[in-house]
């Protein structure tokens, strides 16, 4: 994979109009000090969700085509970040672009839902509002071909509605609503509608290999 490290000077005179350069993600003029605040967390936050995921900056330069020394300037702070490396990354970690970017808490506690349109009409809801262990999704998949994918971690998914066909290794299963499967993601993989029509499922990945537990209260004692 090729790996994104753009860190020739520029040349001013192939500049014609500096709105072009508006895809760095700061303000080099005005007062505002809360952007740069915002700003400087990136960095942080980036070695913290890569860390999370138990990735040494090899592993994640190898995943998201970033070179390794780029990937460590943007974790110190010494690059400012831009669309085209947080984009990939935001990709890479499943995670969408503002948990990168994120803005002052505002003490509000509701996780406000951003549906992701996908290819092939598939919807992606980032259930959660700040990357963790356990990731989770409300997913509506449209029709793909099998395609089967190997990678670190472990996925617990819960049919909501339609039918799933989900491959592993040489197996092959259908679920329906409220059935549920988990598995090791080191295993290839792939799993979509069983049939022309989209399937929704509750989707949790662990990108440590985290399981889900199911837990309850002590038994009433009589």
């Amino acid at each position: 994979m090729n790996r994104v490290d753009r860190t020739d000077p520029v040349d001013a005179s192939h500049v014609p109009d500096a709105s072009h350069a508006s895809q760095t993600l700061h303000a080099s003029h005005g007062p505002d000090d809360g952007v740069a605040e915002i700003l400087d967390s990136i960095g942080p936050r980036l070695r913290a969700l890569r860390r999370d995921r138990g990735l040494t900056l090899e592993a994640l330069a190898e995943e998201s085509g970033i070179s390794v020394s780029t990937l460590s300037r943007l974790e110190s702070g010494k690059r400012r970040p831009t669309l085209d490396l947080l984009i990939p990354l935001a990709r890479t970690h499943r995670v969408a672009l503002d948990q990168l970017v994120a803005a002052p808490a505002t003490g509000d506690p509701r996780v406000h839902l951003k549906p992701q349109r996908r290819k092939r009409g598939s919807v992606l809801v980032p259930l959660t509002q700040y990357p963790g262990r356990v990731q989770v999704f409300k997913q509506v998949l449209g029709h793909r071909e099998p395609e089967l994918v190997t990678h670190a971690g472990y996925e617990w998914l819960y049919v909501l509605a339609g039918e799933l066909r989900l491959i592993l290794g040489g197996r092959e299963v259908t679920l329906r609503p409220g059935e549920v499967a988990e598995f090791d993601t080191g295993e290839p993989h792939w799993f979509g509608p069983a049939g022309a029509d989209a399937v929704e499922i509750l989707h949790l990945f662990g990108p440590h290999g985290d399981q889900a537990v199911v837990r309850t209260g002590p038994s009433a004692t009589p």
